[in-house]
């Protein structure tokens, strides 16, 4: 049964300007964060190559978005990593963390630049505090994107991400990316995980700001 009306043009009469009140399971995921201690599990021509890394991800309110009577409130993210001790980016990703209240569906959009982007998705309960996106090669909706190198010699079959909001105040992920690599003959799982603690406040969302509404995390 469908969650959206026969008129499929007309928005929403009434949407609420604060975003972080909104957000369902993504509100505990706003603010700056920074991770210490993330674990990457990489293939490489000798086999899985195990590194660890320090992250910083941004994650902001945007103003509530509608198509036609769909309606999304959400994060725009930013995910930047590095080595311990290092300076050079070994990680850039950016996106946004996305909740449709009455699909009940949280969606993450994803690009990173080594030329992919993929879109995810998963439903979850407003108030969960563990949550499932994924996006598989080949689906017309929640699908993965590549360029023709990575297409041919590192093909992204699947991606997987789990996200948990621990007790503490932080919230963890566990990130699985199913490789087809040209010269092995089974899948190659990529994980990635780690832990991250706020270090900052999320800004109002625009919309929110204009009319001086607090935060609603």
């Amino acid at each position: 049964m469908s969650v959206y009306p026969e008129d499929i043009f007309t928005e929403p009469k009434t949407v609420d300007p604060d975003t972080l009140a909104n957000l369902g399971p993504l509100r505990r995921l706003a603010g700056i964060w920074e991770g210490e201690k993330g674990a990457d599990i990489n293939p490489k021509a000798d086999g899985p190559e195990r590194r660890q890394f320090r992250e910083r991800i941004e994650m902001q309110p945007i103003d509530a978005q509608a198509n036609g009577p769909q309606l999304f409130y959400g994060l725009r993210y930013h995910t930047h990593i590095v080595k311990p001790g290092e300076v050079e980016t070994f990680h850039d990703q950016v996106g946004y963390w996305l909740w449709e209240p009455a699909a009940r569906t949280v969606i993450h959009t994803l690009a990173i630049p080594r030329g992919q982007v993929l879109l995810a998705a998963g439903t979850a309960d407003a108030d969960a505090t563990e949550f499932e996106v994924t996006a598989t090669l080949g689906s017309e909706v929640y699908g993965i994107l590549s360029n023709p190198f990575l297409d041919s010699a590192f093909r992204t079959v699947k991606f997987h991400v789990r996200v948990t909001v621990n007790k503490d105040g932080t919230w963890s992920y566990e990130e699985h990316t199913q490789l087809r690599i040209s010269d092995r003959a089974d899948l190659v799982d990529h994980v990635d995980r780690n832990t991250l603690r706020r270090i900052a406040e999320p800004t109002l969302n625009p919309l929110a700001a204009s009319t001086d509404r607090g935060p609603g995390i």
